[in-house]
This record gives C-alpha cells, structure tokens and sequence, in this order.
C-alpha cells in the first residue's frame, strides 16, 4: 500500500493537510499515511509522530526558549521518515521547521513534495538560494509565485488557495443569531486574535480595550471571537473580564455562521483575512509581536503590506494597524469609520470579488489539484 508521509505543524496546516488527505484518498484508493497533524488530520487516521502544538511557536524570541526540544523533534522526525521509507513525504508550510526537515532528508532518495511556498518574496529573498534540491515539487496558493520562483531558477505550480474549500461564504447569520440570543437590530463584530498562546496573549488585552472605546458610539455592538481549539481556553479565560462579553465560538460552522451575520471584522493578519474576504465581511487588520522581533523584521521584510488580501490587491484595500499602531485609540477609530461607512464597506467587497477569483485553479477546487500534483510525483 502506498504510504504518505505528511507533516503540519499548526493549525492552519492541519485544515491544509486533512483536506490533501482527503483528496488524495479519493483519488488514490487504499493511500496510508504517517507524519505529524492536529485533530482534523488524526480523525481521517493519521497517528502523529508527536503532538503538533509543541511546534505552533511564533516570533523569533519566542523559539529560543525552545529551540533544544525543537531541534530533537526535527531529528526524531528524519528518523522516523528514514525508517519508514514512505512513497512520497508532503510538508506543509511551517517552514522553520519543514525546510529543515527536507535539508535533514537530502540525499534520501524520498520524493518530496513542499506545499504552500515559503514566503521569501516577502522577506529574506536571499533564502530561496538554499532551495534547490530541498524537494520535488513546490505547491504554491498564490498566483504570482511561480513566476516569482522562476527568476529565481525554482519551478512552482499553482494550484489555487485553499480558503475558497473552507466555508465561510456559506455561514447562516440568522441561525448564529437566534443560537447565541443576539437580538435582530444588533451590531456583531467578529474579532479574531489569531490561533497560536503567544498571538491572542499580546492581542487580546489591545482588542479588549478597542471595544471598550467603541462602546459609547455603538452600544448595540456584540463582539464574536473565533478561536482555535488548541487556544480556546486560554481565550476564554482572559475574556471572561470584558467589560464588553464577547462571544466565544470554537466551532468552524459558528465561525461562518459569525461571518454571515457580521457588520465587520477586526483580524490579525494572516489566512483570517482571506477567510473574512471569502464571506465578504469588512475589516480592519492588525498584528503586534515582541519589539526586537519587530525591529528584526522591518529590516527584512519586502512587501508594503501585511494583509494577503492587500498584497494580493497590490493596494491598501483593508486598513492595517501593525504593531505601534496596533492601539485601542487608532483601532476604534478605524472599526468605528467602517461601520458608518456604507461606501467604504461597498468598496472592500469589489475588491474581495476580484480577489477570490484570481485564487481559483485553473480545474476543480485547490485540495484536489495538490493531491493530483502529489500523485503526478509519486507516478513519476
């Protein structure tokens, strides 16, 4: 039986790898597989090697403390793929960790498959010199990266962004409504602090505070925070205070469910913002790390914006708030303008429309056109 070794190493990985899983499956009847998920991946029968959580670390000063059980856990893996010999190994972004699990796997002779494109086109260009030989195939989600990695003598294949599979267009605003007691008339705001301890810890008391500002101009407004599992308890916890009570969704159904019924969002920057633009909610984005990481970064970091939906644009379509700016003052000024703004909320979705479309592979849905890119390999 073929055997398909496959490693994500967060949250967003593990929708990506259970969706590839389930594809390939569909396609290739009989597929096993091993490597490292959360809860979707194990549920469609992968046993992790370790638990996933112990990867979802972000910031540089933030892997230091770690970095000596990091380091075993990547030679545990190498190990463990070398012993196994699987018939094709799939990384899936986290790529401090999976890039140097593929160095640890050069001259293996495993084929090995890379998908969502490191995001050197945004900073430390100079990394996609190490690139060539790491694996076989480099999967990209956004459009323009082929031709990026061309210039650079690295072959890409689109296969379109798997937001477009996730749902939140389809959500049910009356039905989160009438579940959660929200009165017809009144104003939801989605707010969503990000999925790893170390995001909604430094965000949640910035957003807690936003909406205490904007309590006296929107006394009708009802805050949705959407969380991941692996932080719901730590997000529940710290809101329990709010001056303002939020409601806390943990499930994926809620979280569109919120989506449909909401006025407009405030998100950390990352996939949220493609998730939001798919429902066609309005947002404000924001982001805040450690200072030293965030000096680091602005001397690396390329691209004019943090937001995918406005580099994608190639203009400020959302407003950004990134770390000093990341205020409660500037925060409710930018939420408050959105919500009495009908244009400026008109104007966001054009723009979100447009961008959804230039995501579409050029056949079926993301999921399927990467297991096709995976199996084309493993037929090779």
């Amino acid at each position: 039986m073929t055997l398909i070794y496959i490693v994500a190493g967060e949250e967003s990985g593990d929708v990506l790898g259970a969706r590839l899983m389930a594809a390939l499956a569909a396609q290739h009847p009989g597929v096993r597989f091993a490597g490292l998920g959360g809860g979707r991946m194990t549920a469609l029968g992968l046993a992790p090697l370790f638990p996933m959580r112990e990867l979802a670390v972000m910031g540089l000063l933030e892997v230091l403390p770690k970095i000596v059980r990091l380091r075993a856990r990547l030679h545990e893996m190498a190990a463990d793929i070398r012993a196994r010999r699987p018939d094709v190994v799939v990384t899936i972004d986290s790529p401090g960790f999976t890039l140097r699990l593929l160095g640890l796997l050069r001259g293996s002779g495993l084929k090995r498959v890379h998908y969502v494109a490191p995001q050197v086109w945004a900073w430390r260009e100079g990394r996609v010199k190490t690139f060539p030989g790491l694996w076989d195939r480099l999967l990209c989600l956004l459009p323009f990266e082929p031709g990026f990695f061309a210039r650079h003598g690295v072959e890409g294949l689109f296969v379109g962004h798997p937001v477009l599979e996730s749902g939140a267009d389809r959500g049910d605003g009356a039905r989160f409504r009438a579940r959660h007691g929200v009165a017809d008339g009144a104003r939801l705001l989605v707010v969503m602090p990000g999925s790893r301890g170390s995001e909604v810890t430094r965000l949640l008391p910035v957003l807690a505070a936003t909406l205490q500002r904007l309590r006296p101009a929107f006394p009708d407004l009802v805050p949705v925070v959407p969380v991941a599992a692996a932080v719901a308890e730590t997000v529940i916890a710290a809101t329990a205070g709010w001056a303002v009570k939020p409601i806390v969704v943990t499930e994926v159904s809620d979280k569109h469910d919120a989506f449909a019924a909401a006025a407009a969002a405030l998100t950390k920057s990352g996939t949220s913002t493609l998730e939001l633009a798919l429902a066609g909610v309005p947002m404000v984005v924001t982001y805040r790390v450690n200072p030293l990481t965030a000096m680091i970064a602005r001397r690396l970091i390329r691209t004019p914006f943090a937001a995918i939906v406005n580099i994608l644009a190639g203009r400020a379509v959302v407003p950004e708030l990134i770390q000093q700016d990341c205020n409660p003052a500037r925060l409710a000024d930018e939420i408050g303008a959105l919500l009495g703004d009908p244009a400026a909320v008109a104007a966001q979705r054009v723009e979100f429309a447009r961008i959804m479309g230039a995501l579409q592979p050029d056949l079926g849905m993301p999921s399927a056109a990467a297991a096709q890119a995976v199996l084309a390999l493993l037929r090779a």
